[in-house]
């Protein structure tokens, strides 16, 4: 694959002898200014060889292969099936209702992030969600209003006041990340509603609230997360797909993807 930057050889015109005689005795300032670019962008394409720290390089991209396997054969046949018996319209309906419980983790992150304005409109996003459109199911904030919602995490917080990646991790199920996102799960876990969801059904097995080792609490909380998880993906199917059809290398290249979005996320 050629580098944008490379022009295609089979795409130049040829000159004539006369042309070529005539520019190699008289070399322009152009000719120059081309040479120093060239030699430029080699020494910044070096540079930026040198500056990739991944130590944990060998256990990224099997990691990498395992949750790509996990997904073609596990999570996509299900979200794929789940579409298939649930109506656009509910599983949007789905999104919406879990989108606006994360109301807490965009609204702190963009008050630490000195927004206000961002964090007032999620404050009134949350309200007229939560009331108008019946507990966010429906977006009237958006539709009737036009405030959008301003996504941002903890990790997104510590790379504003200068925190740096780190270098890079594959989370199983979850894929990419780095040190610093990784860590940032912590507190924002902290300030999703899902986490703190308890049913107690009274055919649960029982009742003094262990079932195979595992509390009633984490297994709601699991079936919520793995419900999310499936409608999220049955909205998105050939996503995946379309991001890694042009992969060379698979983990070099989702780790490129995901730590170039992340930076510009941070900048914006």
């Amino acid at each position: 694959m050629l580098h944008p930057l490379i022009s295609n050889p089979a795409s130049a015109q040829e000159k004539s002898p006369e042309s070529v005689q005539m520019l190699s005795e008289t070399e322009t300032d152009e000719d120059f200014e081309d040479e120093e670019f060239d030699d430029g962008f080699e020494d910044e394409f070096e540079n930026a060889e040198e500056e990739i720290f991944d130590p944990l390089s060998g256990y990224n991209s099997v990691m990498t292969e395992f949750n790509d396997g996990f997904y073609v054969y596990v999570l996509d046949p299900v979200a794929r099936g789940y579409r298939w018996i649930m109506p656009d319209p509910a599983r949007r309906g789905v999104k919406n209702f879990f989108h606006n419980l994360l109301f807490p983790i965009r609204f702190v992150n963009n008050a630490l992030q000195l927004k206000p304005i961002n964090a007032g409109e999620e404050m009134f996003r949350f309200i007229i969600n939560s009331t108008v459109g019946i507990f966010g199911i429906w977006d009237p904030a958006k539709e009737w209003f036009g405030l959008e919602a301003h996504e941002e995490d903890f990790g997104q917080t510590l790379g504003y006041y200068g925190v740096g990646g780190g270098f890079h991790i594959v989370l199983p199920f979850l894929g990419p990340s780095n040190l610093r996102d990784m860590f940032s799960l912590y507190p924002d876990m902290q300030m999703d509603p899902v986490y703190y969801v308890e049913n107690r059904p009274y055919n649960f097995p029982k009742k003094e609230g262990e079932y195979l080792g595992l509390s009633r609490q984490t297994i709601q909380q699991t079936n919520l997360l793995m419900l999310k998880t499936v409608n999220r993906e049955s909205l998105r199917i050939g996503q995946y797909e379309n991001l890694k059809k042009d992969a060379i290398e698979l983990y070099p290249f989702l780790r490129d993807v995901y730590e170039q979005n992340r930076a510009k996320l941070i900048e914006e």
